[in-house]
C-alpha cells in the first residue's frame, strides 16, 4: 500500500498545538512508512479562512519544518466535486432531500445513515461500535447549497487516495458519519487513528486560558522550532526507553501507532522549558551568541560597547541556565550594567545578616591582593578564609554573589566573578558595603 496521510486544518488566524501535533504525527507515519504526507486547507468558511489566516498555517508548518509532498489542496475550489457526489448520493437512495424548519427557503440534501449497528477498528483506540439507534442522519449540503464538512472531507480524502485519517478523538463520533460516506460512495474506507487529547493540569482541555497555545505563542516566546516539535511528538507518543530528545529522523524511524497512548496527554510547559534549553544549548556557538545579541537588542538592553569576546564569556558562564536568547538579558543583566537592581529578599537574608558584611569586608581585601583573578584563585581565596573563620563556604558566596550581580542565585560564582574582572567585582563589593552598612 502507499501510505498517504493528510493534515487539513480550517485557517482561523491561529494554529492550536493540538491541531499541529495532528500533522506531526501525519508527517511522521508518512515518514515511517516511506509515504506520502498531504496538505488541504479546508476555507470553506469564506469569513474566517482569510489570506491571512492561511499563511499563519503554512508559516507554522514552514517553520516546523513539516514539508509535504504534493501541491496543498484548497478545498474551496473542489465544491462542484462536492456537489457532484452529493447527487450521486441521491440518484442511489443513500440521501434524501428536505426542508429543515420548514422555512420554504430551499431544501437541504440529507444522508441517509445505513439503520445498522456500525464499528471500526481504531489504530490507537482498537474497536469502536455505535449503535443504530444512536446515529441520526445528517445534513450533507445546506439549503443555500453549499457542502458540509462531512461531505467534502470525505469526498475529499477519496479524491487525495488519503489511506489514513490520524486527527483528534474528538472527532471519532463524525467517524462512524464518514465510515457510512465512503461506504455509499463505494470508496475504500481509510484506517482510522484517533489521537489523545491534549489537557491541562486540571485534566480539562488545554487552551489559551493556561497559557500560550497557538505556535505563533511559542514562536514569539523564544521556543526553538525543534525543541516545539520533539515536545509535542512525545505529547501522547513514546519511542520505549528513557528516550527524549530526539532528531525528528529518529522520531520518524521509531514512530509506530502502538506506542501512542490512547488516554489524554498532560500538557507541561516546564517540560518544554527544559526541552527547548537542550535545544538551546546544542546550537552552534556563533549561532546561540547571536540570537542572544538580537534578543538583547529587541529588548531595548543592547550596548555597542560590550566587546564580542566578553559576550560571548558571558553566554558560556550561563551555560544550562540559558533556556531562551531572552535570559541572557532577563537573568545576568548585571554582566553588562552597575546599574542592576538588589533582590530585597536575598539582601535580607544573605547581606544582612549577622557577620555577613564583615566577612564580605575581609573576603574584600583577600580578592584585592589576587594577582591572576581567575574562577581557581577567587575560589581558593574564599574557601581559605572560610577555613579561617571556621564556616561553611556558602557564608562567603552568598553575600558576595548578592553584591555583585543583585540576586541571590546565578551561573557559578568563581566563573562570575573571573567573566566580570577584578575592578568589576571590588567597585561593586565596595557599594554594596556602603548602602548596607548603613
Amino acid at each position: 500500500m502507499n501510505i498517504r496521510t493528510r493534515f487539513a486544518p480550517s485557517p482561523t488566524g491561529h494554529v492550536h498545538i493540538g491541531n499541529i501535533r495532528a500533522a506531526i504525527y501525519n508527517w511522521l507515519f508518512a515518514r515511517h512508512e516511506g509515504g506520502k504526507f498531504l496538505l488541504r486547507i479546508e476555507d470553506t468558511d469564506r469569513e474566517r479562512s482569510t489570506p491571512e489566516a492561511v499563511k499563519t498555517v503554512l508559516d507554522a508548518m514552514a517553520w516546523l519544518g513539516l514539508n509535504y509532498d504534493e501541491p496543498p489542496v484548497y478545498q474551496s475550489t473542489t465544491t462542484q466535486t462536492h456537489l457532484a457526489a452529493a447527487e450521486r448520493l441521491l440518484k442511489a437512495g443513500h440521501a434524501y432531500k428536505e426542508d429543515k424548519g420548514g422555512t420554504g427557503q430551499g431544501e437541504c440534501i440529507v444522508f441517509k445513515m445505513p439503520g445498522t449497528d456500525m464499528a471500526f477498528h481504531d489504530e490507537i483506540k482498537g474497536e469502536l461500535k455505535k449503535a443504530a439507534a444512536d446515529m441520526k442522519d445528517f445534513v450533507i449540503v445546506r439549503s443555500n447549497g453549499t457542502p458540509v464538512f462531512h461531505l467534502a472531507n470525505v469526498v475529499d480524502d477519496i479524491h487525495m487516495s488519503v489511506t489514513h485519517i490520524i486527527r483528534g478523538d474528538d472527532h471519532i463520533e463524525n467517524t462512524y458519519r464518514h465510515v457510512a460516506l465512503f461506504q455509499a460512495l463505494g470508496a475504500p474506507v481509510p484506517k482510522y487513528a484517533h489521537l489523545p487529547m491534549i489537557v491541562n493540569a486540571q485534566g480539562k482541555p488545554y487552551s489559551k486560558r493556561d497559557g500560550a497555545a497557538y505556535v505563533g505563542d511559542f514562536k514569539e516566546k523564544g521556543f526553538l522550532a525543534e525543541a516545539l516539535f520533539n515536545y509535542l511528538a512525545l505529547l501522547g507518543w513514546s519511542p520505549g526507553g528513557d528516550r527524549e530528545v530526539m532528531s525528528r529522523d529518529e522520531m520518524a524511524k521509531l514512530f509506530t501507532f502502538d506506542r501512542v497512548q490512547s488516554s489524554a496527554a498532560q500538557f507541561d510547559v516546564q517540560k518544554l522549558e527544559w526541552m527547548n534549553g537542550v535545544y538551546m544549548r546544542s546550537l552552534p556557538r556563533e549561532e546561540l551568541i547571536a540570537g542572544a545579541r538580537a534578543a538583547m537588542e529587541k529588548q531595548g538592553v543592547w550596548n555597542d560597547a560590550i566587546a564580542p569576546d566578553y559576550f560571548a564569556r558571558v553566554i558560556e558562564t550561563l551555560g544550562e541556565r540559558i533556556h531562551f536568547f531572552t535570559d541572557v538579558a532577563d537573568q545576568a543583566g548585571y554582566f553588562f550594567s552597575d546599574e542592576y537592581p538588589y533582590d530585597e529578599k536575598a539582601v535580607q537574608k544573605r547581606l544582612k545578616k549577622e557577620g555577613a558584611l564583615d566577612s564580605l569586608r575581609e573576603l574584600r581585601e583577600r580578592f584585592a591582593a589576587l594577582s591572576d583573578f581567575t574562577a581557581a584563585a577567587t575560589e581558593q581565596a574564599l574557601r581559605k578564609l572560610a577555613e579561617e573563620k571556621g564556616t561553611g563556604a556558602g557564608a562567603l558566596v552568598h553575600p558576595v554573589r548578592v553584591a555583585v550581580s543583585g540576586r541571590g542565585e546565578g551561573p557559578s560564582l568563581f566563573h562570575m566573578l573571573e567573566v566580570l574582572g577584578k575592578d568589576r567585582v571590588l567597585k561593586r563589593v565596595d557599594a554594596a558595603l556602603a548602602r548596607f552598612a548603613a
